[in-house]
């Protein structure tokens, strides 16, 4: 039994880090405190009474620490023990993916604006992060209308030989084909790259003087298109709520909620323009809002450089000890405050709204998903609402290309990281029961050995007869009681005639058409049959590009890559002719006959 009075009594009242370990040594939670003795000691203290610290209490069979010099270190050390060790009683930043950039390969004669997401190695210009990947496609669309800057790939413009549907469109001004000088496509590009930096006053100058320009050479059709784009980027200057100083860069935060359920809330300002909001929802079971909001903010920096400012809507008793973590992670000074007055304290503002109103959304759906499990447990005769739910299905063409999907949901809805597809092989084509035993095998194989949760209610896209056979191959991987229903559709296959098979059951059942717990399955069993059928026809493109040149005497591999990327992919290699194969290195002029009679037969 662990003897907290002794063990707090021995503490310093130092800076430095504490680790609670539960059975077998599992750490189950990573804090740091100004005072190691005060902070664990208020864990034990008879007037804490909240019950998410006493769930942790109660599991406790020692406590480590680590004292340290400064707040700084302290911050910084538990950071990486919550990185290295995830406990699961921590914040924990779960949206782990990269931020979005807009890249310029600057190595083109005529260069494109790109979506990016991913390490900054290549050489180019890289403008952002943006708060989401929607933020950037919209911000290339309007460049793109604005400046007609090309976006196809290199390969497609290498063999272009007359304009593409994006020039007649008005979006692209064509360089594939020299209808514009590599000047005047340089200035578009240049006047583009000035809008990313926040420069549009500057952008707003150089096109009236152009267009002033253009009418004084009696180029009235140039001044035109000019004008229009002045126009238009005066448009998208009027769509930003909040302006500032150019240059001036910001991160905004705010968080809402309770331990448990929070809400942090970030706005990205480049260039003193708002460029939009992303919510994050940090699994913090027993955090106080400062400390969620502090954890947060160094595990949201670790993937991302921090600007100069770094604006809470919330004063913040680390941020001194933030902004020196984050100065130290940079190599450069930020400024970690919560703005009292200003154009920023507007920002953080805006920003706790935003915030409360993710929040508020999340709950909506919540309550919504939480009624479908309650209802469904209840049609099922469960003894409590699923808390996991996994659904199976198949996809194939005439038993080519088959692929089996598992989607996951839960109260919190579809949980699509944990989505998975089986590429199946070493089956008989269309064995549908073949392939749906060998995608269980594979998953539950991880399942039984602790990779993956198991589920409280498997779903099958199939009757009686899908449901015996995945019984017996649950049976024989160790979980013949997982609860099991099949799902199949009715006599004219119209959503609401579903009829259910529930493994143990006597008969079908069948639910109301209007049934929040019909919703529920329709709704997880449509996504099962999307994300199987675009796997499958992903597998199948891909072997049919491949498949198509690989019966050709002769072609070997590297051929046919020289192939695929001279001619821009399969549609252009369909469309060349025998001269034109010729024209790719290492194919002679009998392999470009035999090439075109394989791709043209009967030509």
């Amino acid at each position: 039994m662990f003897d907290h009075k002794e063990y707090i009594a021995a503490l310093p009242r130092r800076p430095g880090v504490y680790r609670m370990f539960g059975a077998d040594g599992e750490l189950l939670y990573v804090g740091k405190a100004r005072s190691l003795r005060d902070r664990v000691g208020s864990y034990f203290a008879a007037r804490n009474v909240d019950p998410k610290v006493q769930a942790l209490v109660a599991q406790i069979t020692a406590i480590e620490v680590t004292v340290t010099n400064s707040e700084t270190e302290a911050l910084l050390l538990e950071y990486n023990l919550i990185k290295a060790h995830k406990p699961r009683f921590n914040v924990v930043l779960r949206d782990d993916k990269s931020f979005p950039y807009v890249y310029l390969d600057a190595r083109h004669e005529f260069p494109r604006l790109t979506f990016y997401r991913g390490p900054r190695t290549a050489p180019g210009r890289y403008f952002g992060p943006f708060p989401s990947a929607g933020a950037v496609r919209d911000t290339l669309n309007q460049l793109q209308k604005l400046f007609r800057i090309r976006n196809c790939r290199d390969t497609f413009f290498a063999n272009r030989s007359r304009p593409c549907l994006q020039h007649q469109m008005g979006r692209c001004s064509a360089p594939c084909v020299g209808l514009i000088t590599r000047a005047a496509y340089a200035q578009d590009i240049e006047a583009a790259v000035k809008v990313l930096e926040g420069r549009s006053v500057e952008v707003n100058a150089e096109l009236a003087s152009r267009m002033e320009a253009a009418g004084a050479r009696l180029e009235f059709e140039r001044a035109a298109q000019v004008r229009d784009q002045l126009a238009a980027l005066k448009r998208i200057q009027a769509q930003q709520v909040v302006t500032a100083g150019a240059e001036r860069d910001a991160d905004v935060l705010a968080i809402v909620g309770e331990a448990g359920e929070y809400c942090v809330s970030v706005m990205l300002v480049r260039g003193g323009l708002n460029l939009g909001t992303t919510s994050y929802f940090p699994r913090a079971a027993l955090a106080e809002a400062d400390e969620a909001l502090a954890s947060f903010i160094m595990q949201y920096y670790a993937g991302a450089e921090p600007p100069a400012e770094v604006l809470l809507e919330r004063p913040l008793p680390d941020a001194g000890a933030l902004a020196e973590a984050l100065s130290t992670q940079a190599g450069h000074a930020i400024t970690v405050r919560h703005p009292a007055r200003g154009l920023a304290a507007r920002w953080a503002e805006l920003t706790h709204e935003n915030a409360v109103q993710a929040l508020r959304m999340r709950q909506a759906r919540r309550a919504g998903v939480e009624e479908m499990l309650g209802e469904l447990a209840r049609e099922l005769d469960l003894p409590e609402p699923p808390s996991r739910l996994e659904c199976f299905d198949i996809s194939h063409t005439g038993g080519e290309g088959t692929v089996a999907s598992c989607v996951v949901f839960g109260p919190e809805g579809a949980l699509k990281k944990e989505y998975r597809r089986f590429n199946i092989s070493g089956i008989t084509p269309g064995d549908d029961y073949g392939a749906l035993r060998q995608a269980l095998e594979r998953r539950y194989r991880h399942v039984r050995s602790g990779e993956v949760p198991a589920p409280d209610l498997l779903l099958i896209d199939g009757g009686a007869g899908q449901i015996g056979e995945v019984h017996a191959v649950l049976a024989k991987l160790g979980f013949p009681d997982l609860a099991l229903v099949g799902v199949a559709k009715g006599p004219d296959r119209r959503p609401g005639q579903e009829r259910l098979f529930v493994h143990g059951a006597a008969g079908a059942v069948t639910l109301e058409a209007h049934s929040p717990a019909l919703r529920l399955i329709q709704r997880v069993r449509d996504e099962a049959h999307r994300f199987a059928i675009s796997g499958h026809r992903r597998r199948r493109a891909r072997r049919y590009n491949e498949s198509v040149l690989e019966v050709v005497p002769g072609l070997g591999p590297a051929k046919r890559r020289a192939l695929l990327k001279h001619f821009g992919g399969l549609q252009g290699v369909m469309r060349a002719g025998i001269a034109d194969f010729t024209q790719v290195s290492g194919i002679g002029a009998a392999l470009a006959r035999s090439l075109y009679d394989h791709l043209h037969p009967g030509s």
